[in-house]
């Protein structure tokens, strides 16, 4: 049995109904608990749990702390293309926004991971978006073969794949895969999805288990808060990794907690989840999941993310770019529009940086957090915690 399957048996408008309705008691008696069901998460995430910050805040730290130490382990994103088949309404590379796109070469990709080899990475995720004439699975295990030896762990995020087409890509080096289901919310998906693979619901959904099967030992998953009620995409992310970590037990699972920022499209929010949401789904996730790490990217603002830090992060990004290119200029020389699958010359687009980006192509959404990545170390320190930049090699599996 898939996830799919569980998913579609599990009462959650029950359990909504709950995360809307929960009692103070019953939260207390939740938070009080050392071991979390599904039940307990909704009563941590409800309104009444959102009076209960302070002692939700104390306990997911010092469990934090207990479970990593005082470590905050650091990452960038190294855009590939922004060329995508998709159309996606809430996603700045949407097949139909008349955008400036470009996919980087081998070498180009190369030039990326070193500027960001010397800013102290050495945890790369690779992100590029869905299309197969840009982006190839060969394209793909050529970029990771190219960075293997330098960065010790490199990671995906492209478009979802099967599992023979995976295993290359595990053997070439990359030991980490994420995907968003992006929303839970099967109506809602049906209605941002217009075009493209990406419309298969139960695809995505399946795709963790896939990349399990592959080899990958890191795998993460997420929902993007902005489309469904944040409470019941949370739900349905709790259950989704609570299955993943009982039928794939030997691979590490991380959490991801994006909420949507304004990209080309101007796509607007169809929800909204406030600061003080979203240091109560923190807390509540870590007090679910112990042993899950939990990820802060750069779409939150700086002094948001400063206050999050200690909460329950093991993971964040620092210094990032969202448009491939964006650390080196790498490609500016090839940046063009794509229509229907064909290179066009350069024409106006309303969605052109006007930044002074390295690179000119169109990022996938406005950064929130753009201080650089050695300011973001000093502040982690500053925090009482220590920055990792490495904590993975390959030889360890040797």
């Amino acid at each position: 049995m898939s996830f799919v399957a569980e998913f579609n048996s599990l009462p959650f408008a029950g359990l909504v109904r709950r995360a809307q309705t929960a009692g103070q008691t019953a939260a207390r008696e939740s938070l009080a608990r050392s071991s979390l069901t599904l039940t307990d998460f909704a009563q941590l995430i409800s309104p009444a749990a959102g009076e209960l910050l302070e002692p939700l805040g104390r306990r997911s730290q010092a469990l934090t702390q207990q479970r990593f130490g005082k470590v905050i382990r650091l990452f960038a994103p190294l855009y590939l293309s922004n060329e995508c088949i998709n159309n996606c309404k809430y996603c700045g590379f949407s097949r139909d926004n008349p955008i400036l796109r470009v996919t980087l070469s081998v070498d180009e990709v190369k030039r990326e991971a070193a500027a960001l080899k010397a800013q102290g990475f050495r945890n790369v995720l690779l992100v590029a978006g869905e299309h197969p004439k840009f982006v190839s699975n060969g394209y793909l295990r050529d970029c990771v073969a190219a960075l293997h030896g330098d960065v010790p762990s490199v990671s995906l995020e492209v478009g979802p794949m099967e599992t023979h087409e995976y295993e290359p890509l595990v053997q070439a080096g990359a030991d980490g895969l994420v995907v968003y289901q992006e929303t839970y919310d099967r109506t809602i998906y049906d209605d941002m999805h217009t075009a493209g693979p990406k419309k298969n619901f139960d695809w995505r959904l399946e795709t963790p288990e896939r990349a399990y099967s592959a080899g990958f030992r890191r795998i993460g998953v997420g929902a993007l808060y902005g489309l469904a009620d944040w409470r019941y995409e949370a739900l349905c992310v709790a259950a989704h990794c609570e299955y993943l970590l009982r039928h794939c037990w030997k691979a590490y699972f991380t959490i991801s907690l994006p909420r949507l920022r304004p990209c080309a499209g101007e796509f607007e929010p169809l929800t909204h989840m406030t600061d003080r949401d979203l240091v109560q789904l923190i807390c509540a996730f870590r007090l679910m999941f112990p042993d899950v790490g939990l990820v802060l990217s750069t779409r939150e603002p700086a002094k948001l993310r400063d206050g999050l830090f200690p909460l329950g992060i093991t993971l964040a990004s620092a210094g990032s770019h969202t448009e491939p290119g964006g650390y080196t200029g790498a490609g500016k020389e090839n940046i063009h529009q794509t229509v229907r699958g064909r290179i066009v010359e350069t024409g106006a687009s309303e969605w052109a940086p006007t930044n002074g980006n390295a690179t000119n192509a169109t990022g996938q959404f406005n950064i929130a957090d753009e201080r650089p990545s050695h300011e973001v170390a000093d502040v982690i320190r500053r925090l009482g915690y220590e920055p990792v930049w490495k904590d993975w090699d390959a030889a360890l599996m040797a």
